[in-house]
């Protein structure tokens, strides 16, 4: 009777968990194959590629599109004179159209985009990709466990035979491996400037239309004013996010390409229908021939031309490659080599107007100002662009440890990847203003975007190198071959832009180191404190000793202690119940911790395992993010952690008492008290009917499922043992049948299980504490100048200035204990 009661009274109350972890949340399993089947689904379908490459217009090709505005402008702004010969203006035609014909149609479009993680692109992209398949890596915390993520497959795995000498090369030599991360360190910090500079060359130059409709004193008083304004309008406007404007984004830029390629082609018939001779690479020898260094320092403004070429990697994420590809191959390229021999063609027969080349000129006058308003919404689209890629790109180099917590909005619950960084946003738009009211024209703003466009190329070019050996595994000769074709191309351009150096070119330059100090410091510091704690952790059986014999009480409650340590006790907490002798009855350790891939699957995330005995109730919690990934606010997050919580004590209790000749050698250490060896991948599935009882050998992590038949759901858990060389991965899949629950075992197991569970909400009802360390940061005596600056002023200074752990967690005050902690590292 007794064990009928219980049986009945623990499936009642199996339901009622069910039902209710149903209710507290939404679990997304990502299957691969069902996602290679709508994958391959999407692309195969011609209506929604060409609907994506539609809505691509007005978030990847903004920037791009609008560069006619100011390339001919900046090119004949002081190095090259526009004579009557035509040779410059050729010249220059002819760079333009090799230079958008070599690097973003054959560079990006068909090479550079195939080489994305998990479709999504980018400089991060590239790093995750190489981190992955070479031990390059310099983020800490890192498991074998993290290989078995979905989103960490390699697509192109490396033979076992043999190992590729640069692979080597690379993990051998560990100066390699800071010089690689400070090489995408720059490359970031390059793209943060530009999203100082488009902004304000891009509404600079659509607002100088004006000067052909007013006189040159009223002209200079109204152009910067104007900038000013429309600059502090379209940044005081992006708290709302780009998706409630951004159905207009596609229109405009879709008309602005349209226009521009209409007055184009009006230019070329009206005024010189024979310039598309000047396409002959012929005209650039020409060029360079007659004027010399002064034609080579001008490239400096022919490079614009390809300003927002990135942006169709960095933003893959949001679109396909086919829409990508298509937009630009089919509409974009076309529209922008149309808008460059419409002017070209103009000024070939008017060669009186070297103070007044613009884009302007070239425009009927009838029209002009139509296509001034169309030009001012184009550059504000364009620059909305590389404001929203800034704010990525610096949520990744968070994501990453490389760059000091900031405040992160999501502005849409739809959209996947729309933020918004109040500090960053304001700090961009004083830049902006700040560029437009000092340069006051395209010449010095031009210099400065073309040197951070370049080096942002520059080292795309040499990450791809590297993918191309890695992840692609072809010959280095085929690397080498791409680095110095596309590499000549682009450092030539670089030096050009060099030469402006003390016309603007400083700025980026003075940008990135400020930045590149800032996130290198903040990502050094976060390093030695990830050693400090592990050098420093105490062990399990210390945990285990304290009790009411040592004073050591167990107060009711769920006590989170959250460590950046994936294994051991953390010394934060031993200082914790060393200054207050008590602890929370269900103890976790947490850590929170960042991925080399863009997302990781919902029911991949969570990591648990147990710390002790099951009698202890110390548990251990690994909530693994992609760079991309959004971390879940606070009580979302506990809630989730308290369902994946149960789900594990289910699992292991069954696991403990289910024998296989798979799963026996493992049951035996359920119970021991070393017993924090073993960790379980928990996810929630839909599923119909009762799993059948099966085991697969597999070279996939072990994969255990219970299904009970009176529930529609199970619950997958992907068992990982120690992570390290030589463990045994195997995946298991069983059911619990209702005739075996009857036996003296099964209702012992479902006593303790139940007691388990009880003690677990009886803690959730009593509260939780979030225990956080707040940390300061010494450097060590004896220690170099340079190290004691950077850690001593640079680091504590960031840290104090910026938002602290527990703000970034969004931990309510009366839940948060924190455990003051001196690092000397």
């Amino acid at each position: 009777m007794r064990h009928a009661f219980y049986l009945l009274y623990l499936r009642l109350n199996w339901v009622h968990w069910q039902e209710t972890l149903a209710e507290n949340r939404s679990i997304i399993i990502m299957d691969l194959e069902y996602s290679k089947f709508s994958d391959a689904s999407k692309k195969g379908s011609w209506k929604t590629a060409l609907l994506f490459a539609y809505q691509s217009l007005g978030v990847v090709y903004g920037d791009l599109s609008t560069s006619p505005l100011y390339v001919y402008k900046s090119t004949f702004a002081e190095d090259i004179q526009h004579s009557e010969s035509n040779e410059e203006i050729f010249g220059v035609l002819s760079f333009v159209f090799w230079t958008l014909t070599l690097v973003p149609l054959f560079k990006y479009v068909f090479v550079v985009l195939r080489a994305d993680d998990n479709g999504e692109g980018g400089t991060f992209a590239l790093y995750s990709l190489i981190c992955r398949h070479a031990n390059v890596s310099l983020l800490p915390n890192r498991q074998v466990a993290d290989e078995a993520v979905s989103t960490y497959k390699l697509e192109h795995p490396p033979e076992k035979r043999s190992s590729s000498r640069v692979k080597v090369y690379l993990e051998k030599h560990k100066v390699l491996h800071t010089a690689l991360l400070i090489l995408v360190l720059l490359g970031t910090c390059m793209v943060i400037g530009d999203g100082v500079l488009t902004p304000a060359i891009s509404v600079f130059s659509a607002v100088s239309g004006l000067e052909l409709s007013m006189s040159k004193e009223h002209h200079q008083y109204a152009v910067i004013p104007i900038t000013c304004f429309i600059l502090v309008c379209l940044f005081a406007l992006q708290h709302y996010g780009t998706h409630r404007v951004g159905f207009l984004f596609a229109p405009v830029v879709l008309t602005w390409l349209l226009c521009i390629s209409a007055l184009g082609l009006y230019n070329m018939i009206h005024w010189n229908p024979h310039v598309y001779k000047a396409l002959s690479p012929y005209y650039m020898f020409k060029f360079l021939k007659k004027t010399k260094k002064g034609g080579w320092m001008s490239l400096g403004g022919i490079l614009l031309c390809i300003t927002g070429s990135e942006a169709m990697f960095a933003d893959l994420g949001h679109f396909s490659y086919a829409a990508i590809q298509t937009a630009f191959t089919f509409l974009v390229y076309p529209a922008l080599i149309l808008a460059y021999m419409g002017q070209a063609a103009y000024l070939s027969q008017h060669h009186h107007t070297s103070y007044h080349i613009s884009f302007y000129v070239s425009v009927p006058e009838s029209v002009r100002w139509p296509v001034l308003v169309i030009a001012i919404l184009a550059s504000v689209v364009g620059s909305q662009a590389i404001i929203s890629g800034t704010f990525s790109i610096i949520n990744q180099s968070q994501s990453l440890s490389c760059f000091p917590r900031v405040k992160v909005i999501h502005t849409s619950d739809k959209i996947h990847g729309q933020i918004y960084i109040p500090e960053i946003n304001w700090v961009l738009m004083i830049l902006c203003i700040t560029v437009t009211i000092g340069f006051r024209d395209t010449k010095h703003m031009g210099n400065a975007s073309g040197l951070a466009v370049m080096t942002v190329m520059l080292v795309t070019t040499c990450l791809m190198s590297l993918v191309i050996i890695l992840c692609w595994n072809k010959p280095p000769a085929v690397a080498l071959s791409f680095l110095l074709f596309f590499g000549s191309i682009e450092l030539l351009y670089f030096s050009a832009s060099l030469t402006k150096f003390t016309e603007g070119a400083w700025l980026p330059i003075l940008l990135a180191l400020f930045l590149m100090t800032i996130m290198f410091v903040w990502h050094y510091a976060t390093i030695k404190k990830y050693e400090f704690d592990l050098h420093n952790k105490v062990s399990l059986e210390w945990l285990l000793a304290l009790g009411p014999s040592l004073g050591v009480a167990r107060v009711p409650g769920i006590g989170l202690v959250f460590t950046d340590l994936t294994s051991g006790i953390p010394a934060n907490f031993s200082r914790f119940v060393t200054n207050l002798p008590a602890y929370h009855r269900i103890l976790v350790f947490v850590c929170v911790k960042s991925v080399p891939v863009p997302f990781v699957p919902p029911a991949e995330r969570y990591l648990v395992g147990r710390v002790g005995p099951a009698a202890h109730r110390s548990y251990r919690c690994i909530v693994r993010y992609g760079y991309r990934d959004v971390h879940q606010d606070i009580d979302s997050f506990e809630t989730e952690l308290v369902a994946r919580l149960a789900d594990f004590i289910r699992y292991d209790w069954h696991r403990s008492q289910h024998t296989s000749p798979y799963a026996e050698d493992d049951a035996s250490h359920s119970n021991e008290s070393s017993s924090e060896r073993r960790l379980a991948v928990i996810g929630t599935v839909t599923f119909s009917g009762t799993p059948g009882y099966g085991i697969e050998e597999s070279v996939e992590p072990a994969s255990v499922s219970i299904g009970f038949s009176t529930v529609e759901s199970v619950t997958d858990v992907i068992e990982m043992q120690a992570v390290g060389a030589g463990a045994v991965e195997r995946r298991v899949r069983f059911a619990i049948d209702d005739d075996d629950s009857e036996s003296d075992g099964q209702t012992k197991m479902y006593v303790q299980l139940e007691e388990e569970l009880r003690d677990l909400m009886t803690a959730q009802e009593a509260g939780t504490a979030f225990i956080l360390g707040h940390t300061h940061v010494e450097a060590k005596q004896g220690s170099s100048i340079l190290k004691r600056l950077a850690i001593n002023f640079g680091y504590n200074f960031l840290r104090r200035n910026c938002r602290g752990p527990d703000v970034a967690l969004k931990v309510p005050p009366i839940s948060l204990l924190e455990v003051g902690m001196v690092y000397v590292v």
